[in-house]
């Protein structure tokens, strides 16, 4: 853990995939399965695992080395988002730590949500289906808002429904765009370092406040009433 105790914090607001569950072995799959449909031999999830922030974009990256650029690549998309469909809750669980960080920040008075640049076709029936996100007190999605993540108007929507400025509201997340959307909003930020950073990810160059090497870190960053 490094940075600063924030103090006067009154929600704490998340990323999803790769900040509060591991999503990769679902995304890798769905993924994977597209590769054996055309006869090509599977790849292991940790050629998967560091691109899965990148959804769609990553997996297909990995799956087939095609970029959004190819011609084929709307159609592989359709086609991956049916097969993840399918298994977004077969293999996917929230990382060590997660569910006693939620507990502990209610038992302290705090909220906590989720802002994600997950489309609600994937948002809503995923936590529907984690028993651990019932308390959570909003879920923005990649689409619930005109703009996405670097913008930061998903965080700024999240805190209107907060009924919170938006510098009482502390943002992790485990990507460069999270730690930009977060501080374009005025909020203090956190970088998880444990999740998925990309290829060759340089986390002291984002300019967040902090950052943390597992989840219950966080707790650390916080002067709890």
């Amino acid at each position: 853990m490094t940075g600063r105790v924030f103090t006067g914090i009154r929600a704490v607001l998340f990323d999803l995939d790769g900040t509060l569950i591991d999503s990769a072995p679902d995304l890798g799959a769905a993924a994977d399965l597209m590769r054996i449909g055309r006869g090509l031999p599977s790849l292991p999830l940790a050629r998967y695992r560091p691109m899965a922030g990148a959804g769609a974009r990553g997996m297909l990256r990995v799956a087939f080395d095609m970029a959004p650029e190819h011609k084929d690549y709307e159609a592989h998309k359709e086609e991956f988002f049916v097969h993840y469909e399918a298994c977004l809750t077969q293999r996917t669980q929230a990382f060590a730590g997660v569910g006693e960080l939620l507990d502990v920040l209610q038992g302290h008075g705090l909220l906590w949500g989720v802002v994600t640049n997950k489309s609600q076709r994937f948002t809503t029936p995923l936590t529907q289906a984690m028993p651990l996100f019932g308390t959570a007190r909003t879920i923005i999605s990649g689409d619930t808002t005109p703009h996405a993540k670097p913008h930061p108007e998903p965080l700024l929507e999240a805190a209107r429904r907060l009924n919170l400025p938006p510098n009482v509201c502390l943002y992790v997340g485990d990507d460069e765009r999270d730690i930009a959307a977060g501080r374009a909003a005025g909020m203090p930020t956190v970088a998880a370092r444990y999740g998925y950073l990309g290829m060759d990810a340089d986390v002291s160059s984002w300019g967040a406040d902090a950052e943390v090497s597992y989840p219950l870190g966080v707790l650390k960053l916080l002067e709890l009433p």
